[in-house]
């Protein structure tokens, strides 16, 4: 067990309705403390909560009054109740982006939703679940804030840190695109570069948290893991909120650890739980790299196991060989009627120049991963285009200008001259 020593929760208001971190395994449940595996069976822990009870449309209408970030559901998250007046980078409430022009490429009639996290401080989803686990460690007294990460993460880390005053240090893969390693690196943090894959980063981060250089470090993805994981529930919440409070039929969501996935169907059941949404079926489907693709290769197998790969992809977001969670996403997945498919990183590239095409949104790698496998589940006939179907964009295509740069070149070059212009072909 990896526990730091270091000043638990004083009272339980520090983490609103979280009542306890309990197994996701075994059901052995946990104080509220910087803890991320069960002590009787090393499942991982998730964080438990006494939900709101009463009339859903009251709390429908505290939500709906609340700021335009996270925090206006923070009556179903671990954060005190004063938590939008500390400083914080208060992401969230990004775009929900009806795409009537791809769902007309790929032959979507029931409506096509682009969540577009891109929006977010540093331009992706983790900054959602790095400001939960930030609060985490403001509660238990922590001075570092630091992660591993496949350059997303290191990102929102090292912006949050700044903002809060934490001390930083992230440790990342040392051949990470260019863009991402800049804007690690930028808000005056420690970024170190491990040799070696993602899941080398994350087995060095866990020896460093069992040794005394680590005391008082809050690893968002390891020991504020739980706390962390939640964040990633408020791209439910909005989703649902900005449909009219209804679920979606359909969901694509990009696979790295899983998390996000899990999160996601873990936000989806509390709204139906609370009343806030009406209770009906779901899909949720899983998009991963073919270059780093356990998770779908173990559920086209039917396998229950997810077997590790050594990743070898331009998708460098999702290229986590050995997902924490791959297990949970086949249950997900299996349960929902949903599936996990990959595409091939030419598959990527295309259908991330595609969703620029058609809806001005220039998503990261990990987005071409969703849209190119959208359109697989379409073409296959996993999907029925005639649901609702939301897909999520998790970055910015600024982020991985590499994947798109060689064929995304000016259409001609020429003297500044009308006569040049009409003799390249361009007066229309």
């Amino acid at each position: 067990m990896a526990a730091q020593t270091v000043a638990s929760a004083s009272t339980d208001s520090a983490f609103g309705p979280a009542s306890a971190l309990s197994c996701r395994e075994c059901g052995e449940r946990f104080p509220l403390e910087p803890l991320f595996a069960c002590e009787a069976c090393f499942g991982p822990l998730e964080v438990a909560y006494d939900l709101p009870s009463g009339d859903p449309e009251t709390l429908r209408k505290r939500i709906e009054s609340g700021p335009n970030n996270i925090w206006r559901y923070a009556p179903l998250l671990p954060v005190p109740a004063d938590v939008a007046s500390k400083p914080n980078l208060n992401p969230g409430f990004t775009k929900l982006v009806k795409a009537d022009n791809l769902a007309r490429e790929l032959g979507v009639t029931g409506g096509l939703h682009i969540k577009d996290d891109s929006g977010n401080p540093t331009h992706s989803f983790k900054d959602r679940v790095v400001a939960i686990a930030l609060e985490a460690a403001r509660t238990f007294g922590l001075t570092t804030l630091s992660c591993s990460s496949t350059g997303n993460l290191a990102g929102a880390v090292g912006a949050a840190a700044a903002r809060a005053g934490f001390r930083s240090c992230v440790f990342i893969p040392h051949d990470l695109e260019e863009g991402k390693v800049v804007m690690a690196a930028v808000y005056g943090g420690e970024l170190v570069g491990i040799e070696g894959t993602y899941d080398d980063v994350n087995r060095f981060c866990s020896e460093l948290i069992g040794d005394p250089i680590g005391e008082g470090w809050g690893f968002v993805n390891v020991n504020l893991r739980p706390y962390y994981g939640e964040g990633s529930k408020t791209l439910a919440y909005e989703i649902c909120e900005q449909l009219g409070w209804r679920l979606p039929d359909n969901i694509v969501i990009p696979i790295a650890s899983g998390s996000q996935l899990t999160k996601i169907d873990k936000g989806l059941r509390e709204l139906i739980e609370l009343g806030l949404v009406e209770e009906k079926p779901y899909r949720i489907y899983g998009a991963q790299a073919e270059g780093c693709s356990p998770v779908s290769t173990a559920f086209k197998a039917g396998h229950d196991v997810v077997r590790p790969q050594k990743p070898n992809t331009i998708a460098k977001s999702l290229a986590i060989g050995n997902p924490a969670d791959g297990p949970y996403v086949l249950d997900i997945a299996r349960r929902t009627g949903g599936a996990v498919e990959d595409v091939t990183d030419e598959q990527v590239v295309d259908a991330i120049k595609l969703l620029a095409r058609t809806e001005g949104i220039f998503a990261e790698t990990a987005g071409g991963v969703t849209v190119g496998v959208l359109r697989k589940l379409i073409e296959s006939g996993q999907l029925d285009p005639a649901g609702e179907t939301v897909v999520l964009n998790t970055g910015d295509g600024l982020k991985t200008l590499d994947a798109v740069a060689p064929t995304s070149r000016p259409t001609a070059t020429i003297r500044p001259s009308l006569d040049a212009f009409r003799a390249a072909g361009l007066a229309g």
